[in-house]
């Protein structure tokens, strides 16, 4: 009698656990508690019809009911704790198409400039930093620029507000050139020194398709004690050849500048008309593209270094206009505006 009695529910526990194998996250889990252990359940009929069996048969069929209701309960439980505790996982498609993940690039200034400095390591040139904000004693006066130079002017440089922590050296202001980082060093270091400045200049220039406030230079240095002209136009005319291609024309035109003597001007051929002449050269056939020049000795001597003994030359070109050449860029400010479509050309 009890066992027929009883029977049915080994049925309802085999449905229950085959029910809750298949239950893998909460919704299917109240799922299961509803149909298993909910008002309507089989379990709960069972225990509301206790008062229509045989006087003989409750006690052992409510005892069945009450047992399975607890084991339910417990498995449930179990289920649902390590459901909690169990790493998200979201479904799997593998018939979808990947996705292809975005790759950033390099910037066409921070490329450029990587290049130029490339070509100047293997002649052993040493990388050297410097700040940004500086004294006007590093960024004119050691300079050999004159105390009325019109580039000293507020139209020309940017004063900072902030008091000079040593006023003996002047003013704090952003450089206006990477050559004060020149200085530095020859101020804690002897010849012989070949270094190269890489880095930001700051200048109030109005904005338009070749002047920028804040733009790129990077500054050259030799000194020792048997370094020419014909060293500087050689290093630079090597360059220039790596830099633009072995068919590169370059020509050296004297010019003037406080820190050097004598001072030029180096320009090449046209990269769009090849020296004939066009809008992009100003039907001139040349480009400007640096300056450089043999190391003023007023220079040597404010560094404290014997000017009849050692010499120098010394060079600075703007990397953005060197960028623009090599890609065809007329405008300079395409390389600050962060467009996505002018970067992802590069």
């Amino acid at each position: 009698m009890s066992d027929a009695a009883t029977r049915p529910f080994g049925g309802l526990e085999a449905a229950f656990q085959a029910a809750l194998a298949q239950a893998t996250t909460a919704q299917a889990l109240e799922a299961v508690r509803i149909k298993f252990l909910g008002r309507k359940s089989e379990v709960a009929a069972a225990l509301k019809g206790l008062g229509a069996l045989p006087a003989d048969q409750r006690a052992e069929v409510g005892k069945r009911a009450n047992q399975l209701k607890t084991a339910f309960e417990a498995r449930l439980a179990e289920q649902q704790a390590a459901l909690a505790t169990a790493p998200a996982r979201a479904a799997l498609d593998v018939t979808l198409p990947g996705t292809a993940l975005a790759q950033g690039r390099l910037h066409p200034v921070t490329r450029t400039m990587d290049a130029i400095l490339a070509c100047f390591v293997p002649l052993g040139f040493e990388i050297i930093e410097g700040p940004e904000a500086e004294y006007e004693y590093y960024n004119f006066d050691r300079l050999n620029i004159p105390r009325d130079h019109p580039s000293r002017e507020h139209f020309d440089t940017f004063f900072l507000e902030a008091p000079s922590p040593q006023p003996a050296k002047g003013r704090l202001l952003l450089r206006s050139h990477t050559s004060p980082v020149q200085i530095r060093v020859m101020e804690r270091r002897k010849p012989p020194l070949r270094i190269l400045v890489p880095g930001k200049v700051f200048r109030p220039d109005a904005l338009d398709p070749s002047h920028s406030f804040m733009f790129h230079q990077v500054e050259g240095l030799v000194v020792d004690d048997r370094t020419s002209f014909a060293d500087l136009k050689g290093v630079l005319e090597q360059f220039l050849r790596a830099l633009f291609g072995e068919d590169t024309q370059a020509r050296f035109r004297p010019h003037f500048f406080p820190f050097t003597e004598p001072s030029a001007e180096v320009d090449i051929a046209c990269r769009v008309c090849r020296g004939t002449g066009c809008s992009t050269c100003g039907q001139k056939g040349w480009l400007e593209i640096m300056g450089c020049g043999m190391v003023h000795p007023n220079v040597l001597k404010g560094v404290g270094y014997d000017w009849q003994r050692v010499q120098g030359f010394a060079f600075g070109m703007g990397v953005e206009r060197i960028a623009m050449l090599r890609h065809g860029v007329k405008d300079i400010r395409l390389f600050f505006e962060n467009d996505v479509r002018f970067l992802e050309q590069f």
